[in-house]
């Protein structure tokens, strides 16, 4: 640098705004790193934070004492004091990286963080007060670093190689005993202060407001200026991860209590259709027993299918419950033909008392699938009474639907419900399978929600349409059950 060594004129003004930058940064990383301390408890945190404390301490009195700042005020407090105070930062601050490297970090410190803290702060100010009272009081008898304002003497020279052998033995402990990310922060740290000295010392010929002495300056705010910065970045990840764990536990908070609102709803939709069966088979049951001649037959025959209402009360529970309780459900091997039949034959005695006809078409060679019956089941029972519910509601005639159940192109089961109703309005199409959304007065929205769980809990698909020339379809379906060749031959015959 050709022109290191170059004075430069009347640049003493801008020293109070470098002082201050450097003792603000310094002051908010130590009170940074003692909050670090009282969170990990490392007294190696307690080190380090001391040793930014008590570099701060010393910048006021480093820039009043420099000579031609203040004068104006009438502060001239000796041509040494700069430098000695100076000198106690340079190899005060290595001194406290010494400790910080060698402290122990796995012992915690057993004091309060209060009082740790306290007594670090106060242990550091009574240092930086006692070297301030030593320079300013004996003002004479400093050693004499200065020749001039401006020119170091010999003694000064020994000053910046002492120091960076200390910051050297700082980076060497820092690299070989812990390697933490502060540690090689802190040697970054270490570093930009080697080549502070290296531009203000030899560079700039040791020379005061020289062009290498404002350039090793900036190098010394930028040294100051790492560690909070990477303290700060930290603190702000720490609080993102932090907001955005407090967030994702509300969701799971939330997502817990709607699986629960949506368990009791399922569970009281559900419920209520075979209660309201069994209550009207009990009032036929009544009436046949009523009469003047009881017909025991058809008294037995209602008390019968209120048995079975209350197996299928039982199962549909269970059926819910398996769904919202990890690995407890239930599969296995299922003729799906055989599952649509029985719940077209199951709605087929509600469907007669309202006069509509329900038609299958159903392939008999259908491959098996994998799944819980009970669960199936109750889909295909509920998308046939949403259909019943659906044409009873409506002026048409005839009264009709129609259950399919084929092999599509892809392999997969493929089972549709088609009613020739009022259709699907397209003010709920796209919410139709979110829990509580319902076209049924006093409905609670809760079946097809327990559909498309059901359907999609087995690999499967689910979905409504439009019915041509007016009604709905609602279908679904569900991968094909992988079969041995040998039985997949004998199916085939």
């Amino acid at each position: 640098m050709p022109f290191a060594r170059t004075p430069t004129a009347h640049t003493e003004l801008l020293l109070p705004a470098y002082a201050a930058a450097i003792f603000l940064l310094e002051l908010i990383t130590a009170a940074l790193l003692f909050s670090l301390y009282s969170v990990q408890r490392s007294r190696a945190l307690l080190f380090l934070g001391s040793g930014y404390l008590f570099s701060a301490l010393l910048v006021p009195a480093w820039v009043l004492s420099f000579p031609g700042v203040f004068s104006a005020f009438g502060i001239d407090l000796g041509l040494q004091a700069t430098a000695a105070i100076a000198a106690a930062r340079r190899l005060g601050f290595p001194l406290f990286v010494l400790a910080y490297a060698l402290a122990p970090r796995r012992a915690p410190a057993r004091e309060s963080a209060r009082l740790g803290i306290g007594g670090a702060v106060l242990a550091t100010s009574a240092g930086a007060g006692l070297i301030l009272a030593l320079v300013f009081s004996n003002r004479d008898a400093l050693p004499p670093f200065m020749l001039d304002a401006r020119q170091v003497s010999v003694l000064w020279s020994f000053v910046p190689p002492l120091a960076v052998g200390l910051y050297l033995a700082g980076i060497a402990l820092l690299l070989t005993r812990h390697r933490s990310q502060l540690d090689i922060w802190i040697c970054l740290v270490l570093f930009s202060l080697i080549i502070e000295l290296l531009l203000i010392s030899y560079l700039g010929g040791a020379t005061r407001l020289s062009v290498g002495w404002w350039a090793g300056r900036l190098y010394g705010l930028v040294a100051a200026s790492i560690v909070l910065l990477v303290l700060l970045s930290e603190s702000t990840l720490v609080y993102a991860r932090l907001a955005r764990t407090i967030a994702t536990e509300r969701r799971t908070r939330q997502n817990r209590l709607t699986a629960m609102e949506a368990l009791s709803a399922s569970i009281a939709h559900e419920i209520n259709q075979p209660l309201a069966s069994m209550t009207t088979n009990a009032d036929a049951a009544l009436r046949w027993l009523a009469k003047s001649e009881p017909r025991l037959d058809k008294a037995n025959d209602a008390l019968s299918r209120i048995v079975a209402d209350g197996h299928r009360a039982s199962a549909i529970v269970a059926g819910i419950r398996s769904m919202f309780t990890t690995g407890s459900q239930e599969r296995a091997e299922l003729d799906l033909a055989a599952l649509v039949t029985g719940a077209v034959r199951a709605a087929h005695a509600e469907a007669v008392h309202e006069f509509i006809d329900i038609d299958t078409d159903v392939d008999k060679s259908l491959p098996c699938v994998i799944g819980n019956a009970v669960q199936l089941n109750h889909v295909l029972r509920n998308l046939l009474e949403n259909a019943i519910d659906a044409v009873r509601g409506t002026g048409q005639w005839p009264r009709r639907i129609v259950v399919r159940a084929h092999r599509d192109a892809s392999g997969d089961v493929h089972v549709r419900v088609e009613d020739n109703g009022p259709g699907i309005s397209d003010a709920v199409a796209e919410r139709l399978f979110d829990p509580f959304v319902s076209t049924k007065p006093g409905g609670m929205g809760m079946g097809l929600m327990f559909c498309r769980t059901v359907i999609e809990a087995h690999g499967g698909r689910i979905g409504a349409g439009a019915n041509h020339p007016h009604g709905a379809i609602f279908h679904f379906s569900l991968p094909a059950a992988i079969l041995p060749a040998v039985e997949e031959r004998e199916r085939a015959r």
